[in-house]
C-alpha cells in the first residue's frame, strides 16, 4: 500500500502558506538587521560627544582664567624689642580683711565705702563704756596696791612687818596693775584702724550692729602701685632678669598699657607645667587697675634686633610647612606680561599684633598675598585690590562698621 514520505519541522507551513523553516529564516535576518542599526546609532552619538568634548577641551586650553583679586602687603624691616608674653592677675601690694578679736556692739564707723584711707586712722569703734567703767576701778586699786607696798617697804626696813607680809603687798600691786593693762588692751582691741594706707572696699557692718571675734568688717587694698603675677616657660630664665621692663594691657581698657619692672623670679619651677612663676611691680597711679583682674604681660629681654614682618594673614600655615605667596611679574600661560602669584615656603618667628616675624625664605622689599591668599595656586595671576581688607596692626582694635 502506498504510504506518504515522512515530513521534517521546516517542511511544516503556516496557514498562509509559508514553510516554517523559511519564517524563521526571515525572522532572524530582521533581528539582525535592528541589532546593527542600534549598534551604528549607538557609535554615531558617541563619536558625535567625543567630536563636541575634544572641542570643549580644546577651547578650554586656550583660554586663561580671569585674575584673582588680592591685597598686598611689602615685606618690612623692623627693628623690634625681645620679648617674652604671658598672662597674669593682678594682685595688691597689701591686702587685708579687716575684722574684729573682741565681741562688742558698733558705735561708730570711720570710712566711707570705697575710700581712701591713711594708716591709722578709725575704721570702726565698738562700744567700751562697761570696759571704760572697769578700767577705772581696776586703776584704782592699782593705786592703793601702790600705796601699799610703799608702805610695806617701809615698815620693812624698820623691820616691823614680816616678809611675807611684803611680798603679798608686791603680788598684789602686780596684780593690779595687770589688771589695768588687761582692760587698756582690750579698749584698744574695739577701736580697729587702719594698718597702711590703701583703699577700703564695701563695709560689712552697721551702726549698732553686734558683732564677734573674726567678723569680717571691710577688705582694705593697696593698689599704687600693683603687683602683676604670671608664668613664663623655663626656657624664658635665659632671657628674662630682675630689673626688665614690663608692659602690661588689661582687657577692661583695650588699646591702654602701663609700665612696670620685674622685681621677683621664684627659684621653684612647677613640676606639672614647666613653668616658672614671676611677679612684676607696676605703677597704678590713675588707681584704674583693681585686685584680681586678668592681664596680658610683656617682658622685654634681650637686645633689640633687626626683623623681616608680614602680615599673619599672608601665611598659609600646614603641617609639611608655612608658605606665602609672593608678587612677580612674568609670562603668563597666554604669553602675556602680568602679576603671578608664586609660593614660597617660609619660617615665622615672633608674633605680635596683626605681624609676624620671618626668619627665612624672604627678602626685605618683596610683596606678598596679604588677603586671599588660600584661593591662589602656584603661577596663578592676580589682580591687586588693597582696599579688599582692612590694614594689619600692631596693636590691633575693634572697628565697629
Amino acid at each position: 500500500m502506498f504510504q506518504p514520505a515522512p515530513t521534517t519541522p521546516d517542511d511544516k507551513t503556516f496557514d498562509t502558506g509559508v514553510p516554517v523553516g523559511v519564517y524563521r529564516r526571515r525572522n532572524r535576518r530582521l533581528w539582525f538587521l535592528v541589532i546593527g542599526g542600534l549598534l551604528v546609532i549607538v557609535v554615531l552619538l558617541v563619536g558625535i560627544k567625543f567630536a563636541q568634548f575634544s572641542k570643549m577641551f580644546a577651547v578650554a586650553k586656550t583660554q586663561v582664567p580671569p585674575p584673582e583679586s588680592v591685597a598686598s602687603a611689602k615685606v618690612q624691616s623692623l627693628e623690634w624689642q625681645p620679648t617674652r608674653s604671658g598672662a597674669g592677675t593682678l594682685v595688691a601690694i597689701r591686702g587685708v580683711t579687716l575684722g574684729a578679736e573682741v565681741t562688742g556692739t558698733v558705735r561708730e564707723i570711720g570710712f566711707e565705702n570705697g575710700g581712701l584711707v591713711k594708716k591709722g586712722q578709725l575704721i570702726v569703734r565698738l562700744d567700751t563704756s562697761a570696759e571704760t567703767a572697769q578700767l577705772q576701778s581696776a586703776k584704782a586699786d592699782a593705786a592703793l596696791a601702790k600705796q601699799t607696798l610703799d608702805r610695806a617697804e617701809s615698815l620693812r626696813k624698820q623691820e616691823v612687818n614680816t616678809q611675807a607680809e611684803l611680798e603679798t603687798a608686791q603680788a598684789k600691786d602686780k596684780q593690779a596693775r595687770a589688771t589695768v593693762v588687761n582692760l587698756e588692751a582690750i579698749i584698744n582691741k574695739k577701736v580697729i584702724r587702719a594698718p597702711f594706707d590703701g583703699r577700703v572696699g564695701i563695709r560689712q557692718v552697721e551702726l549698732g550692729q553686734v558683732i564677734s571675734p573674726g567678723t569680717p568688717i571691710v577688705s582694705l587694698q593697696t593698689v599704687t602701685p600693683i603687683y602683676a603675677e604670671f608664668q613664663l616657660p623655663q626656657q624664658a630664665l635665659a632671657d628674662v632678669k630682675l630689673g626688665q621692663k614690663v608692659q602690661l594691657m588689661v582687657d577692661v581698657y583695650p588699646g591702654q598699657t602701663w609700665d612696670g619692672e620685674l622685681t621677683t623670679i621664684n627659684p621653684e619651677i612647677d613640676l606639672a607645667t614647666r613653668n616658672v612663676r614671676m611677679r612684676a611691680t607696676v605703677k597704678n597711679d590713675d588707681g584704674r587697675l583693681n585686685p584680681g583682674m586678668f592681664a596680658s604681660v610683656e617682658v622685654a629681654s634681650g637686645e633689640k634686633r633687626k626683623v623681616l614682618v608680614i602680615p599673619a594673614t599672608a601665611v598659609l600655615f600646614a603641617p609639611y610647612g608655612d608658605s606665602v605667596y609672593v608678587l612677580e611679574n612674568k609670562k603668563g600661560e597666554d604669553g602675556k606680561e602680568q602679576l603671578l602669584a608664586q609660593q614660597r615656603f617660609i619660617r615665622t618667628a615672633e608674633r605680635r599684633g596683626d605681624y609676624v616675624a620671618v626668619t627665612s625664605g624672604l627678602a626685605e622689599g618683596e610683596t606678598v598675598v596679604s588677603s586671599g591668599a588660600f584661593k591662589l595656586r602656584p603661577g596663578m595671576a592676580v589682580v591687586v585690590n588693597n582696599n579688599v581688607a582692612a590694614p594689619a596692626q600692631f596693636v590691633p582694635a575693634p572697628v565697629d562698621r
